[in-house]
C-alpha cells in the first residue's frame, strides 16, 4: 500500500480533546504534556487555528462531537484511552462529520496508539505527527456502536462490566486482574462456567457453541498481547477467537494461551475470520464490551463499516 501524506499546515481548524479522567496518571504531569502539545501545534500551525477542549465528564463527548461538526474542524486530536477514542469517533460518525483523527495516548488502555506507534512523549509525538502520514482505519460496528480494536462477550466482558471507573483510576490495568480473579472464585470455584453462547460467521447456517468470544479488529488485546497476527486497523476484516471449554481448568489454560500469545496451540479455541459475526447468549442482556468498555449486550452483531476513516499517525 502506497503511503499517503497530508499537509497539516493547510488545516484551518484543529481541535484537541483531552479527557482529564483517562487512565491512572498524575494530573499535573499529563496536563503539562497536553500544554506542550498545544504550544508546539500553535507554534507550527498558528495560534488561532488550534483549540483545546477538556473533557471533564464522559457525558460531554456528545456535546463536543456536535461542536466539532458544527464548526467543521479539519482535524480532531484525541488525548485519552481507547474508550475515549471509541466514544468520540462514534459520536462524530453519528454527526456524519469524521475529520482527520489523531491520538495522544493518555488512557488506561491504549491499543490504538500502540498499533499506530504513537508515543506518549510530546516531542516524539509532535515530530511524528508533523510528517502527516495518512492511515486508513476501518471501524467495526457492533449493535450500532463503533469499535476500533476489540469486541468481546463472555468471561472477558463480564470482568470489564464489573470494574468501576473508580477502580480503573486507582488500580489501572491491575483492576482487571483483581476482578478476573474474583470472577473465577465466584463463578468457577465449585461449578463449570454457566453461560452459553452461540456464534455464527458471515450468515452461515451453522452456529458454533462457545463459552466466550473475543473479536479482534486490531492485533492487540488487553494492553500488550498480540492475539491476532494478521489483524490490522487498516484491514476490513474481523478475527474471532471462539473459546469452547467451560471448566475452571479450561479458563486457566485460556489465560495462559493469551499471555503466551499462543491461541492456535489449543484445539478448543477456534480461530476464524469474517466480515460479519453474530453472537447470541443463553442469558438475556449479557454484557458485551467494545474497546474496553461494557457498552452493549447480547445478542451481538459485529460488522465492518465499508469505508475507512483517515488517521494522521
Amino acid at each position: 500500500m502506497a503511503v499517503k501524506y497530508v499537509d497539516i499546515k493547510k488545516f484551518n481548524k484543529i481541535l484537541l480533546v483531552y479527557n482529564q479522567n483517562s487512565g491512572k496518571q498524575f494530573f499535573a504531569a499529563m496536563l503539562a504534556k497536553i500544554n506542550e502539545i498545544i504550544s508546539r501545534l500553535k507554534g507550527y500551525l498558528g495560534a488561532k487555528k488550534v483549540e483545546l477542549r477538556t473533557l471533564k465528564r464522559f457525558e460531554e463527548i456528545e456535546e463536543i462531537a456536535a461542536y466539532a461538526a458544527k464548526e467543521d474542524f479539519d482535524w480532531v486530536i484525541i488525548a485519552g484511552g481507547d474508550g475515549t477514542i471509541r466514544a468520540l469517533i462514534e459520536k462524530l460518525n453519528r454527526q456524519k462529520h469524521v475529520p482527520y483523527i489523531s491520538i495522544f495516548p493518555a488512557g488506561t488502555v491504549n491499543l490504538v496508539a500502540k498499533e499506530l506507534l504513537m508515543s506518549s512523549d510530546p516531542e516524539k509525538w509532535f515530530k511524528r505527527i508533523t510528517k502527516g502520514v495518512e492511515t486508513p482505519v476501518y471501524l467495526g460496528i457492533a449493535n450500532n456502536k463503533v469499535f476500533l480494536t476489540v469486541a468481546s462477550i463472555g468471561f472477558d466482558s463480564l470482568v470489564v462490566d464489573n470494574v468501576s471507573e473508580t477502580e480503573k483510576l486507582l488500580f489501572n490495568k491491575f483492576a482487571y486482574v483483581l476482578q478476573g480473579t474474583e470472577l473465577i472464585r465466584k463463578e468457577l470455584l465449585f461449578n463449570d462456567w454457566r453461560y452459553k453462547f452461540q456464534v455464527r460467521l458471515n450468515d452461515e447456517e451453522e452456529w458454533l457453541d462457545a463459552s466466550s468470544v473475543i473479536i479482534g479488529k486490531s492485533r492487540y488485546y488487553a494492553g500488550r498481547y498480540n492475539l491476532f497476527d494478521h489483524a490490522s486497523l487498516s484491514t476490513p476484516l474481523l478475527h474471532a477467537a471462539i473459546f469452547t471449554g467451560n471448566t475452571r481448568n479450561d479458563f486457566i489454560r485460556y489465560a495462559a494461551c493469551i499471555a503466551l500469545e499462543a491461541l492456535s496451540s489449543d484445539k478448543t479455541i477456534l480461530l476464524r475470520t469474517a466480515k460479519k459475526i453474530e453472537v447470541r447468549c443463553s442469558t438475556k442482556n449479557f454484557a458485551a464490551e467494545l474497546d474496553g468498555d461494557a457498552v452493549t449486550t447480547a445478542p451481538l452483531k459485529a460488522e465492518i463499516l465499508p469505508l475507512p476513516i483517515s488517521f494522521i499517525a
